[in-house]
């Protein structure tokens, strides 16, 4: 099954969070990790030409926006291009 986002959505991969360590070692709980922003990779983007990202890019998007879709092991979300807060350059 192949999903293609239309107009201005955009389907991305989320990225899950590794477990987090304060820099002396210690492993913070789960309800320590921000769950207000998700971070996803860009897998597929509709067909709207004002859309500033592109496959391949890592960005940042509200934990409350879109829709998540599973395919088999991944949780893939489907988003609109207003609800990406940031891109992640590395």
């Amino acid at each position: 099954m192949k999903i293609k986002p239309l107009g201005n959505r955009i389907l991305a991969k989320k990225i899950e969070e590794e477990e987090r360590r304060t820099p002396g070692g210690i492993v913070l709980p789960e309800s320590a990790k921000n769950d207000k922003v998700v971070r996803a990779k860009v897998i597929a983007v509709g067909s709207n030409e004002k859309i500033e990202v592109k496959e391949g890019d890592e960005i940042i998007v509200s934990s409350f926006a879109g829709t998540e879709v599973e395919m088999g092991e991944d949780k893939l979300l489907l988003v609109k291009a207003t609800d990406i807060l940031a891109v992640i350059e590395e």
